[in-house]
């Protein structure tokens, strides 16, 4: 303020980096405990409204949480918003309910084993206060509706216990002179027994109250039989009423209300498969166009297409690739292109897409090159040899962006997650570690370039270096960090570390 009537506002300049604290943690393994392979997560997926978190596990089993600050914050929300003062609250979840998705299956025509892991979940529009999602292993989708049901009881019964004699005929009543012979039954003895002008003041009707509430999940539908290889995305569409699957070689398009038939809008199986030269990795629909959906392949390129084009859309109205370095080829360069997961902005303006190495980020309306390329594995280039050796270069690591599209973040080896400033000017590059103290993250001092490698530098605890080179990098990868989510409203992630769900605010 200036004189008390002008305000001097400063340029403006990319946001400043955010200091990440740790917020929860489920799951927690205790030190020496094995990890059984079946509660290990396999995804998740906060819903619109970032109040419920959902996560699978490769034992087909759905947990969900529920935000609980909310809840009990809405007055106070309510009074700093009318003073103008920040909101820090904590953002903290509770467990709420799980179900078992899937079970393993075994498919006796091709002799296959159809394991019961999560792949993908998606949640979708609640209605009657009641949540919707999907959940998909490799071959089937399942739609599920949770709901919480009233447990109704009965606090009385008909009868006085003490007038009541065998099932509950009445005894005696004040206003007979001559007490009836009941039998067991509840018979009477006399003929003559009839209900006097005032009723019986020993009978009652029962009363049937709710004594509490349990959350039941009930599967709604089962669409399957559609995909003859595995099931790598489910996306749903912004009219809330169909959802795309993809597998290798094919993407449907389904109805929320029909689980018997599908259409095929993507086909890329040629007539002979020796022809075969890339597979699609990953699909999803457009957040606001529901005429548009994007598909990403093994050779490191994402195809837009436009539902109203034709019915098979085999065609694509955009192709978004990166062209190759001259004299960079090499054995490694087609599996370290393939682009395992994308994602589109809340805006639908721009996608990100992760590769082995990678994060890009894509202008859909430019599709000459990523506007942003932010290394995360670089420093494992001299490591490829190894790396294909023991099947961790084929490792799928998701990718997500910020709600107001500022920052994007991907996992890494040794349970670490890199997030990455994407606004202009920005040299925002943080490490974080899955743990309780998760502040093992360097600043770089000069924007992410295409070609910047610093930004991949890990400062790790002296007591852990074994596996680290000179430089601090980890080469531990037997712990991964593959699955993560953004809070769609606030700054908040979820990622999961094996079979532990951590949480962290800014």
């Amino acid at each position: 303020m200036n004189g008390g009537d002008e305000v001097v506002t400063a340029p403006a300049g990319p946001p400043q980096p955010l200091d990440w604290k740790f917020s929860q943690v489920f799951g927690e393994r205790t030190a020496g405990e094995e990890v059984q392979e079946v509660d290990i997560i396999s995804a998740i997926e906060f819903d619109k409204t970032g109040d419920h978190l959902a996560t699978g596990d490769r034992g087909g089993r759905v947990v969900l949480f529920e935000r609980t600050d909310t809840k009990d914050h809405d007055a106070l929300r309510r009074d700093l918003e009318r003073t103008n003062h920040p909101i820090n609250r904590h953002p903290e979840f509770r467990y709420k309910t799980e179900f078992q998705s899937h079970e393993p299956e075994f498919d006796y025509l091709k002799s296959l084993e159809i394991e019961e892991k999560i792949n993908k979940i998606r949640w979708c529009q609640t209605a009657n206060r009641a949540l919707f999602l999907l959940s998909t292993n490799d071959k089937t989708i399942k739609f599920w509706k949770v709901q919480e049901k009233k447990v109704k009881k009965i606090s009385e019964m008909n009868l006085d216990p003490p007038k009541a004699v065998g099932n509950g005929c009445v005894a005696s009543s004040s206003n007979s002179n001559s007490p009836t012979l009941c039998l067991a039954n509840g018979g009477s003895s006399g003929n003559d027994f009839s209900f006097p002008p005032g009723g019986l003041p020993s009978l009652r009707l029962p009363v049937v109250t709710s004594q509490e509430t349990n959350l039941v999940a009930r599967c709604r539908r089962v669409y399957a039989h559609a995909h003859d290889y595995h099931i790598n995305s489910i996306s749903n569409n912004s009219d809330g009423e169909t959802f795309i699957s993809a597998d290798d070689l094919r993407i449907n398009l389904w109805n929320l209300e029909i689980s018997n038939q599908s259409f095929n809008i993507v086909d890329v199986k040629p007539a002979n498969m020796e022809d075969l030269t890339e597979v699609i990795t990953s699909a999803e629909f457009h957040p606001t166009h529901c005429n548009m959906l994007a598909y990403s392949s093994s050779k490191g390129s994402i195809r837009l297409i436009d539902l109203r084009q034709s019915a098979l859309c085999d065609s694509h109205a955009k192709l978004f690739e990166e062209p190759e370095a001259p004299g960079s080829r090499s054995f490694f360069t087609e599996i370290i292109a393939s682009i395992s997961d994308i994602k589109f902005a809340k805006d639908g303006r721009y996608m990100l897409s992760r590769d082995y190495m990678t994060l890009k980020l894509w202008d859909i309306n430019m599709d000459s090159g990523p506007v942003s390329t932010f290394q995360v594995h670089e420093y494992l280039r001299p490591k490829l040899c190894d790396l294909y050796e023991n099947d961790s270069i084929f490792d799928k690591f998701e990718c997500c962006l910020s709600g107001d599209g500022l920052r994007v973040a991907t996992g890494s080896y040794s349970n670490l997650f890199r997030i990455f400033g994407c606004a202009p000017g920005s040299t925002e590059a943080t490490t974080l570690e899955a743990s309780k103290n998760p502040m093992r993250q360097v600043q770089t001092p000069s924007r992410p370039s295409r070609s910047l490698s610093s930004i991949t530098r890990v400062v790790r605890r002296g007591a852990e270096t074994s596996g680290v080179d000179a430089n601090g990098n980890s080469f531990d990868f037997t712990t991964k960090l593959l699955h993560l989510a953004w809070h769609p409203t606030e700054n908040s992630i979820a990622c999961a570390a094996a079979n532990s769900l951590y949480m962290y605010y800014a």
